[in-house]
């Protein structure tokens, strides 16, 4: 197992680092996104200034996979820390698309579910601070899972940012959220914030109505805007109302949303400074700021010191109301207008994405606010903590996958696991073809 692993990830450098050994009676595999900490594998974020880090303990969503009998094959590559939606800026190689390798796997959980589309009957953790579950999910035409904040345990995730981080699932076979949602779900002492959460109650309860906000479709592509209205009437032809609703908080989101992401950021990385973690070969010649600074600037990519010196500026004394505070009064609006939709809806749909997978060369192209536009419908349920899930729902001319968001209220996964089921059962999807 672990030499074919090793031939598929030549191709498609997906792992970060492969387990040395996989445990012979485990009932399944999975892997884990190189974010959340394992026993003796090393965890590096992507980044070289973790280079070397190999932490004593597992998190919790890797502990509990393994108690219910899951084989850990793997740590998945990812943008540095999360930073980005491309999987181009990991520091250990790029992961590629299974259905084009000229093409990203979207980020930045994108080696995740590059494994989910190519590795038979597994499934994948992945997590999501702004779409880093649902984006690679529709590149890579896989279901994604991104649950309500708090729903699973962080402990033993490296943070990117802390309000917004959520642990999620990937997989080709929406069967396997449903059997492993309720096995990494669970209230955990080691993390307060997955202390309130109600029990999952996955009763198959069916979605009866969907909004669809009028703005989903701006700056859509014409193949996303034809494989999403086709979407909307397999869902109508499952017996649930589609209605047309107004969402202007959309718009809001995403500046808000890098605001609060970056000061984050900013704070959770500043305790990187080569003396406890990971590398740890600066000149201690050097006073300390000297050393911090040498170090940092060697080690963090372009990406990281970007939203480092972004979230270390939106927080400063004389900025922080100017920026922050309004953020998160933006964050609190869009939080009620999701609220105010579903309590007369089960679901919110829009495209995952306003297009399909770009290629390498095209977003070699793109700057810093147009990469980070991409993510203008993944972002809003993430700032809002809400469930959401991105299914398989079209393909392009090329044959590259489209995805379908849907969004729940708070703590109702239930109709997102139901209609992933009802949605494999009436919707064909293709499996990338990974030569070994």
């Amino acid at each position: 197992m672990t030499s074919d692993l090793q031939k598929i990830n030549d191709r498609y450098s997906m792992f970060s680092a492969l387990a040395p050994h996989i445990p012979d009676d485990a009932e399944f595999l999975f892997s884990a996104k190189d974010n959340l900490t394992s026993a003796g594998i090393e965890t590096r974020c992507g980044s070289k200034i973790l280079e070397g880090y190999r932490p004593a303990f597992d998190a919790a969503a890797i502990e509990k996979m393994k108690k219910s009998g899951g084989g850990l094959v793997g740590k998945t590559n990812m943008d540095e820390f999360g930073f980005g939606t491309f999987s181009v800026n990991s520091a250990y190689g790029i992961p590629k698309n299974p259905f084009d390798r000229e093409r990203s796997c979207g980020g930045s959980s994108g080696g995740s579910a590059c494994a989910a589309a190519v590795l038979e009957d597994h499934v994948s953790l992945g997590v999501s601070t702004g779409g880093s579950v649902c984006c690679p999910a529709a590149f890579c035409g896989v279901y994604g899972l991104t649950p309500t904040y708090g729903r699973v345990s962080r402990y033993g995730l490296i943070d990117y940012g802390n309000s917004l981080d959520k642990i999620g699932l990937l997989s080709a076979d929406a069967g396997r959220l449903k059997k492993h949602l309720p096995t990494i779900s669970g209230r955990d002492p080691r993390d307060p914030t997955s202390c309130v959460q109600p029990e999952p109650a996955l009763s198959g309860k069916r979605i009866g109505s969907v909004a669809v906000p009028k703005e989903a479709l701006d700056g859509a592509s014409a193949d996303v805007r034809r494989a999403f209205n086709e979407s909307l009437e397999r869902i109508r032809g499952m017996g649930a109302d589609v209605e047309t609703v107004d969402m202007p908080a959309l718009r809001y989101a995403m500046p808000a949303y890098y605001i609060i992401a970056t000061c984050e950021a900013s704070t959770n990385l500043a305790r990187y400074v080569g003396m406890r973690y990971g590398r740890q070969d600066g000149d201690l010649a050097l006073k300390f700021d000297d050393y911090f600074t040498s170090f940092r600037t060697k080690y963090f990519g372009d990406e990281a010191k970007r939203r480092i010196l972004l979230g270390t500026y939106t927080r400063m004394a004389g900025f922080r109301d100017r920026y922050y505070a309004k953020a998160l009064s933006v964050r609190r609006h869009v939080i009620g207008s999701y609220r105010e939709i579903l309590k007369n809806y089960d679901a919110v749909a829009t495209p995952t994405m306003p297009f399909v997978s770009p290629k390498f060369a095209d977003i070699a192209l793109m700057g810093p606010v147009e990469s980070y536009a991409a993510d203008r419908l993944t972002i809003p349920p993430n700032l809002a903590g809400t469930p959401h899930l991105s299914v398989p729902c079209g393909y392009d001319g090329d044959g590259m996958p489209i995805g379908l968001q849907l969004v729940a209220d708070h703590w109702n996964e239930d109709v997102l696991i139901s209609f992933a089921s009802d949605w494999e059962g009436m919707f064909d999807s293709r499996r990338a073809e990974a030569d070994i």
